[in-house]
């Protein structure tokens, strides 16, 4: 068995902005598992700026696991523990490997086209205008769950969106929540959450940098907004800090994206911390290609929901790789009749030979 890493630059339809900034491609990695006759993939999805991983070394980890792809699971999986990304991206491909297809990871009746699974429709930070027509898009594309990020255009200005929201549709018509990716501060979070409970809002995700767990758990407690975790989970690979986190904070609710957190054995260990603790949950994917977003999709489908999940078909991407991921009214499903990515190794091949493949 060998193994080797693609490197993977996706590009943008458009620029999408974020309170990290505007981003316009973004890099990600591929790690192929040859055993002979079969092949696994997965995707380690490095988050410049985000991830827990995203160090100077990171491409010598990636070699490093390639060249001991034969390690028992286990131990790997206990080697690459500080390391996200690429504990994703391993599991992914392993899961791939023992699969009877490359790219149905977690059988189920979502992979075989008869059921779906609910999300939310996300509209992107910009300017009012950019912000207004996204919304409109994804109230006519029949999404009842609606997430808005905030924090880079006038407050105010992001009041008026929700407030037209409102005037038009009940929270028992379409539900709203709001990320705001850390943009708020503590001095002025509290306030900021009871202006927003005026527009019946769902929950708000990460309203403060994370790090700041007293801050955070006084908002927890006072808040008339449900609270979401989110970047405040990265970093944090062991169970006991996990519970720490959780019993700290006592936040209302956690999101997981499984490539920030260390992959899905990581993603079902808060869920169950979380769990014992009557705390909500929903997975959500990270700019992902359709690879490591088809994988998580596949995972997410397997935990039983029923609530929005944070999960899309990676149409942002001008050079995504051909997945059958479907929305149709506002969820996510499987359309058996087009086929998985069969281009994934020709595409690295050809970015190999034009030298954007690093090994």
């Amino acid at each position: 068995m060998k193994a080797t890493f693609h490197k993977y630059n996706l590009e943008f339809k458009q620029p999408a902005g974020t309170s990290r900034g505007v981003l316009k491609t973004k890099d990600t990695y591929f790690l192929v598992i040859d055993n002979g006759d079969e092949k696994g993939i997965g995707e380690c999805n490095l988050f410049k700026g985000l991830s827990y991983d995203d160090r100077p070394d990171y491409k010598q980890k990636l070699q490093w696991t390639c060249d001991n792809i034969g390690m028992k699971p286990s131990e790997m999986l206990d080697e690459l523990v500080e390391w996200p990304s690429i504990r994703f991206g391993y599991e992914m491909a392993m899961k791939s490997l023992q699969s009877a297809t490359p790219y149905e990871l977690f059988p189920s009746p979502f992979t075989q086209g008869e059921d779906f699974i609910p999300i939310n429709g996300l509209v992107w930070m910009g300017d009012e205008q950019f912000m207004q027509q996204q919304l409109e898009d994804k109230l006519a594309a029949g999404f009842d769950c609606i997430k808005m990020k905030i924090g880079a255009i006038d407050f105010e200005a992001e009041m008026k969106l929700l407030k037209s929201i409102r005037s038009r549709f009940s929270k028992n018509e379409v539900t709203i929540r709001v990320d705001a990716n850390g943009a708020f501060q503590p001095d002025e979070a509290l306030e900021k959450l009871e202006q927003l409970a005026a527009y019946d809002i769902h929950s708000i995700e990460q309203p403060i940098k994370q790090g700041q767990w007293q801050e955070m758990a006084r908002l927890c407690e006072q808040t008339p907004v449900d609270i979401a975790l989110d970047e405040e989970l990265i970093g944090i690979n062991y169970m006991d800090k996990m519970e720490n986190c959780l019993e700290t904070i006592k936040p209302q609710y956690i999101i997981l994206k499984p490539a920030l957190v260390g992959g899905f054995m990581s993603s079902r260990q808060w869920i169950n911390l979380a769990t014992e603790k009557n705390i909500g949950w929903w997975i959500t994917s990270a700019l992902e290609s359709n690879v490591g977003l088809n994988a998580i999709a596949q995972f997410t489908y397997t935990l039983g929901v029923k609530r929005p999940q944070g999960l899309g078909t990676g149409g942002l991407f001008v050079n995504n790789i051909d997945a059958p991921l479907e929305i149709i009214n506002g969820s996510l499903t499987c359309n058996t009749s087009k086929e998985w990515a069969t281009n994934l190794l020709k595409k690295i091949d050809v970015h190999k030979k034009s030298g954007k493949c690093a090994k």
